[in-house]
Order: C-alpha cells, then structure tokens, then sequence
C-alpha cells in the first residue's frame, strides 16, 4: 500500500508529479518492449454451447435465408365478428342523454350515450349492444331493445 508523503513546499510536490509521470512512462515502456499480442491472437471463438475457443472449431456453412420471408411488422389482424351482448338498461337519465346498461353475463357497467341508443328506451329494458372502447373506457354502442 503506498503511503502518502505529506510535502511542505511547492518544489516537493512538483518532484513527486514528476516522479510519478516518470514512473507511468516506464511501465508504458516495458509493457510494448514485451511484445504486444496480435489481433488474431487476441480473438476467441464460441461453439453452440457457448464455450470459448482460442481457435475456431468446424466452421458449418451458412445457411442462406429468403428475405422475402422476414416479417418486419406485426401482422395485420384478421377481420373478427363482433357478438352482440345482452344486458339491462341500469340508469337512463333522458335531461342528460346518458345511462348505464348491465351486461347480463359479466355483471359489467358500460356507459351509453343517447345518440347511440334507439328512441323510448327507459330503464329496466333488456337490450342487445356492442362494445367500442370510449376516451374514458368501454362504451356500449349499437343499443337495440329486446322487449319492454
């Protein structure tokens, strides 16, 4: 471990700099009169298994790909059909022009608007309605009523 000298004048600092910087260049020196390695002796090689080699092991030829086949983007999506959902109308407020209709099989809420409802739709009626994703979440759309 090296011990730090502590100096009194400007002088000892300067000499030990100095020292130091000659001290670097000799190391620097003997470090390229020893022969520095060559790139081709510095490279190693990995099998399959990830194992390194000094040389290379039996090179396989190169299996030669289409880039016609190389898919770059996610694929587009297949048209799918949107089911109907039943449920129950929850809430309507006719001032207001919104509601809440119950889907019958999940127990989910979805808000309506009354744009997208038919005329004399009051609460408790049973109707069919699709779903479209909404600024605030899922919004049913599409309202048809079953019965009265």
């Amino acid at each position: 471990m090296a011990v730090k000298r502590v100096t009194s004048s400007k002088r000892d600092r300067e000499k030990a700099k100095q020292s130091k910087r000659e001290e670097k260049q000799k190391r620097k020196e003997e470090r390229l009169s020893s022969g520095s390695r060559s790139f081709e002796e510095m490279l190693a090689y990995v099998d399959e298994n990830g194992v390194l080699h000094s040389t290379p092991e039996g090179v396989k030829p190169k299996e030669e790909v289409d880039a016609s086949e190389i898919e770059i983007s996610v694929p587009k999506k297949g048209e799918e059909e949107i089911l109907p959902l039943n449920g129950r109308i929850e809430h309507f407020n006719v001032s207001r022009g919104y509601g809440f209709i119950k889907d019958a099989g999940s127990g989910e809420k979805y808000f309506f608007h009354i744009t997208s409802a038919p005329e004399g739709i009051t609460e408790g009626d049973k109707v069919t309605f699709e779903i479209e994703r909404g600024t605030r979440g899922m919004n049913a759309v599409r309202i048809s009523i079953i019965n009265k």
